[in-house]
């Protein structure tokens, strides 16, 4: 798992779709709502312009409602930031009635204020403690609701099972996460068996990014965040992963077992939604799951096979 591949992968991905003028997010918000629901070409602006802020996102003033009593903390994922990673959903989630809030971790000095998500992810978890005590303040409200991709979807593990989050935490909805790490399609296995990984491992760690490091699967990180379970009582999880992901490889190693949880293969709703691990966040079914999700939890719901993400 190499920081110049990943970065390129993620950056190039962004832009070729908005270079094709992929359809990439649920339609726009209506006249009557109050937040224009972002596409791809929103999220690359934001990237650059505005890292910190997105639509929909960290009205102190919001109120949750009987209807959603939780506020909803978005956690993007590595290499990435709020304003990019919750262009679409942010919004998607305001107009439907949720308070919602997000927030950059894992910065290091390859940040340079956009690129998120690098730094250990012990530290990063303690980041998101900090505001997800805020978020409770704030609001009033007794618990949250995580909504997180990738690493953003992991990282909350390492919250709810070490840091206390769990009695703060009632759902955790992670997108294609990297909850059991990944191998990066055979390559962090062969780094291994050549004896080369510690070396690689050492480079990124140096370079500013140990969370790529405690992403790979079978790390020290993985073991340990793993080693008493996958789940914690009283937390509900809920996993969606999708058959074109070529991050988290194998694709399974997002699930989680055990508890109240859920795991879920797009695919199997929507056989034909290309999406891949970066579109998750835009993609149109996804985005119906996570509020059937945060809603009414409808064990028969099915979502509306259309405003696909992009296959990257």
């Amino acid at each position: 798992m190499t920081w110049g591949r990943r970065v390129r992968h993620g950056l190039a991905a962004l832009c070729i779709t908005v270079a094709a003028g992929t359809a990439a997010a649920p339609p726009a918000a209506a006249e009557d709502e109050a937040y224009p629901v972002g596409d791809i070409g929103t999220a690359v602006r934001n990237f650059f312009l505005s890292p910190d802020a997105v639509a929909g996102a960290n009205d102190w003033d919001c109120e949750p409602s009987p209807e959603h009593p939780n506020p909803v903390v978005i956690v993007h994922g590595t290499t990435s930031n709020l304003g990019s990673a919750a262009a679409a959903l942010a919004p998607v989630l305001a107009n439907a009635g949720h308070c919602v809030y997000g927030f950059n971790y894992g910065g290091t000095h390859l940040t340079l204020g956009r690129v998120y998500g690098l730094g250990d992810i012990a530290e990063s978890a303690r980041t998101m403690s900090a505001f997800v005590d805020r978020v409770l303040a704030a609001t009033g409200a007794a618990e949250v609701d995580v909504v997180g991709g990738s690493q953003g979807g992991m990282m909350p593990n390492y919250y709810i099972k070490r840091l206390g989050g769990a009695a703060k935490v009632r759902s955790l909805v992670a997108l294609g996460p990297t909850n059991h790490g990944t191998t990066m399609n055979g390559l962090v296995d062969l780094g291994r068996r050549l004896g080369v990984l510690g070396l690689v491992n050492d480079f990124l760690r140096f370079a500013g990014s140990p969370a790529h490091v405690q992403q790979e699967a079978g790390s020290e990180f993985q073991e340990a965040l793993f080693a008493d379970g996958d789940t914690v009582p009283g937390v509900r999880y809920v996993t969606v992963a999708t058959a074109h992901d070529t991050t988290v490889t194998p694709l399974t190693n997002s699930f989680l077992h055990g508890g109240d949880s859920t795991n879920i293969l797009l695919q199997d709703l929507c056989p034909d939604d290309p999406v891949g691990h970066a579109g998750l966040w835009y993609d149109g079914p996804v985005a119906q799951i996570v509020l059937n999700a945060l809603g009414p939890d409808d064990p028969a719901f099915a979502p509306e096979c259309t405003g696909y993400g992009p296959p990257a």
